[in-house]
């Protein structure tokens, strides 16, 4: 391909408005929805895979955004009135719609690969684990935005209507919105909806957030989506190539054979769509307490309150007690449980009453977490009875008058006022008595079996 013949389009077409639309879209996007008391560790500037699949969230608006603008350069031809004279000089028509498609491509990939350096540069202060797991994340959706706009110009220049670039938009975020609404699931069990992704999701051009930052896309995904998006990619530079009825036909073979293929490489058991990092994962630990590799950087400050979280829960609980406490590494599917050892305890940072505590307030949450983990898969679910029977364990431990702390805020005036009469009640029985309650009732929090509230005594005061 000629550079000054590129240069020249890239000046002259839409190339770089397009790339502009893109960047200050995606921008102005992430920052109105990664903000604020929604914002975790798998954020968009924490984690380097986070930042990826959060930068692929966008692409729902970029998409039909490039094929819009796409469509648009695909009507220039018609527009200046040139397509005799285009048409009878020797050059091939493939030859120009390389260069036309070649500038908006680099346009488009430049543009994307500036929102990924924009999080890239904030996640290099804020974690010392890095790796290159987020790149094939990246180039996939750089792929995305290329494919959106070499569509909308095959189309543009097969349809040149005034009509054709609204409705190619149009079609294109009808498209993602379906793929989106496939994955919405209802829960039998506990009523709520879930996000389960199906084989006809993944072709969406965003991606579901992930809800842990320990996951990531599995390999089968990468592949499955490059493929279809290759096929999208060459079919819109088919149609802009091709000359005469014929040749529009066969260039729709390339989109169709990517999709046939995509939907044999794509994953259909929703459970190997995202899979665990395990490099991510791995353990990293000072004595008893350990985090994996992704948060290596705050094991100095979770050694001090685990141990003394287990020095006391040990005085408290003798040979029952855990040994050791672990950051949680597995991840449930949606709607199902854990499998837990009641020899080691599991925190996860994602855990409200853990994110940002310290010092004591760190070691009360790792007690309770401890001797009462949650049990069901989604982070922020977690009943009453499991938040009563928390603190009054917590308190317990602590040796505290009365239950106290950060939970107890999360529980309704009554509901305080009853957890209050059950420690006080509970404080009362024989010191045997109260580490038998305490002890059962650990071993049914762990294997999620019963009410762990009724098990110390809350069941007799409602």
């Amino acid at each position: 391909m000629n550079t000054r013949i590129l240069r020249i389009e890239l000046k002259r077409s839409l190339a770089p408005w397009a790339a502009a639309a893109v960047l200050t879209t995606a921008l102005a996007f992430l920052c109105l929805t990664s903000g604020g008391d929604g914002l975790t560790v798998a954020g968009w500037t924490d984690q380097w895979t986070s930042m990826a699949l959060t930068a692929r969230g966008p692409l729902y608006f970029i998409w039909p955004l490039a094929g819009g603008l796409g469509a648009l350069q695909g009507l220039r031809e018609r527009r200046s009135k040139a397509s005799e004279l285009i048409t009878s000089t020797p050059r091939p028509a493939s030859h120009r719609a390389a260069v036309v498609s070649g500038a908006m491509a680099m346009a488009l990939a430049s543009a994307y690969a500036m929102v990924v350096l924009v999080g890239g540069v904030q996640v290099l202060a804020n974690t010392r684990y890095t790796h290159v797991g987020w790149l094939p994340i990246s180039l996939v959706g750089a792929l995305t935005a290329v494919s959106g706009a070499m569509l909308g110009m095959g189309v543009g220049r097969t349809l040149p209507y005034l009509l054709t670039p609204p409705a190619v938009a149009v079609s294109m975020l009808v498209f993602g919105v379906l793929a989106q609404l496939s994955t919405v699931k209802a829960d039998a069990t506990t009523g709520l909806t879930r996000w389960e992704p199906s084989v006809f999701s993944l072709l969406s051009p965003a991606l579901q957030e992930a809800r842990d930052v320990l996951l990531t896309l599995s390999v089968s995904v990468h592949v499955g989506q490059a493929i279809w998006l290759t096929g999208v990619s060459a079919t819109g530079f088919a149609l802009l190539a091709a000359a005469g009825r014929r040749g529009r036909l066969v260039a729709l073979t390339p989109v169709l054979a990517g999709t046939v293929i995509a939907f044999l490489v794509l994953p259909s058991d929703p459970r190997q769509v995202y899979v665990v990092d395990e490099a991510a994962a791995r353990l990293v630990c000072d004595g008893p307490v350990c985090v994996t590799n992704t948060h290596r950087a705050q094991l100095n400050a979770v050694a001090g309150p685990g141990r003394e979280a287990l020095r006391l829960m040990s005085a408290a609980l003798g040979e029952r007690a855990p040994r050791s406490i672990h950051e949680e590494t597995a991840v449930w599917p949606d709607g199902s449980g854990p499998r837990r050892s009641s020899g080691i305890a599991l925190f996860d940072f994602e855990d409200h009453a853990v994110a940002g505590a310290q010092g004591t307030d760190l070691t009360r949450a790792l007690i309770a977490g401890s001797l009462v983990p949650k049990c069901s898969a989604y982070a922020d679910t977690i009943s009453s009875s499991d938040v009563s029977a928390q603190s009054v364990a917590a308190s317990w431990v602590l040796g505290e008058p009365e239950p106290v702390g950060e939970d107890m805020a999360y529980l309704s005036r009554g509901r305080q006022e009853e957890v209050r009469k059950v420690y006080g009640e509970f404080r009362r029985l024989p010191r045997a008595e109260q580490r038998s309650r305490i002890a059962a009732m650990y071993l049914d929090a762990v294997a999620c079996k019963g009410d762990p509230f009724v098990t110390l005594g809350g069941g007799a005061s409602r």
